[in-house]
């Protein structure tokens, strides 16, 4: 039964012609607290959901603070894992939520951040091992955010130790796979290549132009992706609800750079 759990539940963060993700993740505040975009969590949640996204992504405790009641229906994935850039390692991921806990606030998927390389790396692939198995057990599906991360990784985007990262992910039960595009469409073709579940690409700081921004999506979704994970790119955008339009312009409805663009016109 928990197969059919996970398969009802993961239909609900995905658009159903495409089998592509738009998701927003909005859990900044727990590491950078209230920052731009942030402040007022049903504006935003509201402004993204307008423009098409299919799922956003928060910290338990804000759940009652802006998601549904109003407004256009999104998914909803509570994110379990936490550092704060207050702390002395923001690398070190705790988990601070439950899967049971997520599963009574009616999720349709859960997240943990893991960062290979850091110095609790076997800590934090514990955390990855026991919270799958508890997401099979409850039949709730797992995303889980997998960035090579830490004072040993000289480059965050190098496309072997992103590969790896996501490979580590997957074997080890995710369900959806969040790690950063390595910046041309060849090497990252690779990075999906190893990994047998799907993956969507982290926005990562706010890009310069909003077609650079596209350009990013546009080469991630020709390599092979299955959608977005991005923050900051959107809720930091003057427009949110246009960018959100233009970025499913892309991973939905496969247009070029170009087309979507005439979004934020």
């Amino acid at each position: 039964m928990s197969e059919i759990g996970k398969k009802i539940r993961i239909e609900r963060v995905m658009d159903r012609e495409s089998r592509n993700m738009v998701i927003m993740p909005m859990d900044h505040g727990i590491s950078d607290g209230p920052i731009k975009g942030l402040t007022n969590m049903a504006d935003s949640i509201n402004k993204v959901a307008e423009g098409g996204a299919n799922a956003i992504l928060m910290q338990k405790g804000m759940v009652a603070h802006g998601h549904r009641g109003y407004g256009h229906d999104v998914g909803l994935i509570v994110h379990m894992s936490a550092s704060t850039s207050l702390g002395p390692d923001p690398n070190d991921k705790v988990l601070v939520c439950t899967v049971e806990e997520a599963s009574k606030m009616g999720v349709d998927a859960v997240s943990i951040h893991v960062n290979i390389g850091s110095d609790t790396e076997s800590e934090q692939l514990k955390i990855l091992g026991h919270v799958a198995q508890q997401c099979d057990e409850w039949g709730i599906p797992l995303l889980s955010m997998m960035y090579p991360r830490g004072e040993r990784i000289e480059d965050p985007h190098d496309p072997q130790k992103v590969a790896h990262a996501a490979r580590i992910g997957a074997e080890l039960g995710s369900d959806i796979i969040k790690t950063v595009y390595t910046g041309d469409v060849d090497s990252f073709r690779d990075v999906v290549e190893g990994c047998p579940v799907p993956i969507v690409i982290a926005g990562g700081p706010k890009t310069n132009t909003d077609e650079e921004f596209l350009r990013m999506i546009r080469g991630a979704m020709d390599a092979g992706a299955r959608g977005v994970a991005i923050g900051r790119n959107v809720f930091q955008h003057p427009d949110p609800a246009s960018m959100t339009r233009a970025i499913t312009q892309i991973v939905h409805r496969n247009k070029t750079v170009e087309e979507a663009m005439e979004m934020l016109c």
